[in-house]
C-alpha cells in the first residue's frame, strides 16, 4: 500500500467585529466592570455583529488558511 504524507500548510482565523466589554454589560445586567474583571480576568469579549454568523466566519478563517497555505479553494 502506498503511503502518503499529511501536514498542515496553513491556520486561519476570524475574530467576530463586535466588541461587548464590562461597562457596555453595567448597562444590561446588575453588575459592574470591577465585579467581573476580580472574578473571570474578562474585560471584553467579542461577538458576532448582525451581518456575522458561523458560516461567514468561517469561510473568513477558511480563506485565510488557504492563503497563508499558498493554495487556490480550487485546489
Amino acid at each position: 500500500m502506498a503511503t502518503r504524507k499529511i501536514g498542515i500548510l496553513g491556520t486561519g482565523v476570524y475574530v467576530p467585529k463586535r466588541v461587548l466589554t464590562n461597562k457596555d454589560l453595567e448597562k444590561m445586567v446588575n453588575t459592574n466592570n470591577d465585579w467581573i474583571l476580580e472574578r473571570t480576568g474578562i474585560a471584553e469579549r467579542r461577538i458576532a455583529a448582525p451581518e456575522e454568523n458561523t458560516v461567514t466566519m468561517a469561510v473568513a478563517a477558511a480563506r485565510q488558511a488557504l492563503e497563508a497555505a499558498g493554495l487556490a479553494p480550487q485546489d
